[in-house]
């Protein structure tokens, strides 16, 4: 049995990853129903929003789900923790910190840890403090992105070279080809964070999701590279207005200010191009329609299957197997 399903009790190895306050109960349920494994992300929200999400979440599936939390972005975190062992969370995602104070608690309530990280550095210090599973991120994902710059495909395989315990790819993956490829690379399953935007599910505001349809591969932009807090947007007028807030010389507190959780909620939710700012990663070169999450999820899980097969094919020197 797959590692990733076998340890967070799902059916496929696909999770969803953590989107800030843009958070919400019918994406999460969407992808746990599918099959995969749904996330809330914390964000900077209080502890009394997050247990609503949390609540809603339980009345849409019985099926598990797990609670990003960005250690350094929020106030909350060990009141977050709580909210995890009240409600029986099964899965915690720790991102944008030192997980290790964190984990001994959690693995006490039975609760899964898994970690993001964008080095092998990073990775064998979270297997060290005890983490269940590593989220390999590459610089292709969306929203905030390690100043390392190493893509998916570099990282995952440097990882399972270092540590023994299950890793997730996370960045550049929008359909079946990519799940096969972060497999052979070492990966036990992915984490899909844009490609389930597009989706008939997601509360996003349609304008938001047209922009992922019309762009291509290259309609992303880099913001905050000379500030050390790098973060993947789509390019829109107000990706531009950053750029060149960013040229002009704005302090570090007024960057953080531009790129708020309030702003991305004025871009994602309200579809306002001019005041607010859309995550979104390279993945978008693959997003042609609005699909639903079940049509997502299983999708992938076929065409990976496909593609494994068919590249057994080849290496077995099969010439009949046909391109595709």
């Amino acid at each position: 049995m797959n590692p990733i399903c076998k340890l967070l009790n799902i059916s496929y190895p696909i999770i969803q990853g953590g989107m800030g306050n843009i958070s919400n109960a019918p994406l999460a349920a969407a992808v746990s129903d599918a099959g995969g494994l749904g996330m809330i992300g914390c964000g900077t929200m209080t502890p009394d929003e997050v247990e609503k999400i949390i609540i809603e979440t339980k009345g849409l599936t019985n099926k598990p789900f797990g609670i990003n939390i960005a250690i350094n972005v929020t106030a909350h975190v060990d009141q977050l923790i709580k909210l995890v062992i009240k409600h029986q969370i099964p899965a915690v995602s720790l991102s944008a910190g030192n997980p290790a104070n964190y984990i001994p608690i959690l693995h006490d309530n039975n609760v899964k840890v898994l970690t993001v990280v964008a080095s092998v550095k990073h990775a064998k210090k979270a297997e060290i403090a005890g983490a269940d599973i590593i989220v390999a991120e590459g610089f292709e994902a969306a929203g905030i992105n390690s100043g390392l710059e190493l893509t998916t495909f570099t990282l995952v395989p440097q990882i399972s070279n270092h540590v023994t315990i299950p890793i997730l790819a996370a960045g550049g993956i929008g359909d079946g080809k990519g799940l096969a490829a972060a497999l052979m690379l070492g990966a036990s399953g992915v984490q899909l964070g844009t490609i389930l935007i597009a989706t008939k599910e997601s509360p996003f505001h349609d304008v938001y999701k047209q922009q992922l349809i019309e762009s291509d591969g290259t309609g992303t932009a880099i913001v905050g590279r000379s500030l050390g807090r790098t973060r993947r947007i789509l390019n829109t007028p107000y990706a531009k207005k950053l750029e060149a807030l960013e040229n002009s010389g704005i302090t570090l507190e007024q960057y953080s200010s531009f790129t708020s959780e309030a702003h991305h909620r004025i871009g994602a939710l309200n579809g306002d191009l001019e005041n607010g700012f859309m995550n979104a990663g390279q993945v978008i070169g693959l997003i042609t329609r609005i699909a639903s999450v079940k049509e997502v999820i299983e999708g992938m899980v076929h065409d990976a299957n496909k593609q494994m097969n068919r590249k057994m094919d080849l290496l077995n020197g099969n010439s009949n197997v046909t391109h595709s």
